[in-house]
């Protein structure tokens, strides 16, 4: 692949990214009827562990948190697309990973589900569980295509790139 269209589609997979998690924010910080059950919902899961609080609005995995892990990932995305900083992309990219990797999980392996509830009782037809799948393949992408840049930035990875085993 040419670096031009490595470029190209680095910049639209960054775009998704943050499109997906700045569309979500509002709901995240308005404590939205959906965000509540979400969340509601992993509390309440996490309680039965013994660790209640886990996802409430005050916990260390609140909506809050999640939403601005998500408006940070973004800003990293649009900062490496905006200056063409390898840096800036690789932790947004990374955080994003994490971030969804969390999401993706608790779809597949709580009560939350795949299909989610809607404020007015039907259910999204897996809508949040797609996205969420969406960008975790975005981000490893970004990852995967700037993987030999982004060894280059480290201490260790300097010599491999430039012998180009990266």
């Amino acid at each position: 692949m040419t670096d031009r269209r490595r470029r190209f589609l680095v910049g639209a997979l960054s775009l998704y990214i943050a499109f997906v998690f700045v569309q979500s924010l509002f709901f995240k910080f308005t404590d939205s009827p959906e965000t509540r059950h979400i969340f509601g919902t992993l509390d309440a899961w996490a309680a039965g562990f013994g660790f209640a609080g886990l996802f409430a609005p005050t916990g260390p995995f609140s909506q809050y948190v999640v939403g601005t892990a998500e408006l940070v990932a973004s800003a990293l995305l649009l900062a490496g697309l905006a200056t063409g900083r390898v840096l800036f992309q690789g932790a947004g990219a990374l955080l994003a990973l994490g971030v969804i990797s969390g999401a993706v999980f608790f779809h597949l392996f709580t009560p939350l589900g795949i299909q989610v509830v809607n404020t007015d009782g039907s259910l999204d037809g897996g809508e949040l569980f797609a996205l969420a799948c969406g960008v975790w393949i975005a981000s490893a992408a970004i990852l995967a295509l700037r993987r030999a840049d982004l060894a280059a930035l480290l201490p260790f990875g300097r010599s491999r790139a430039r012998l180009g085993r990266s």
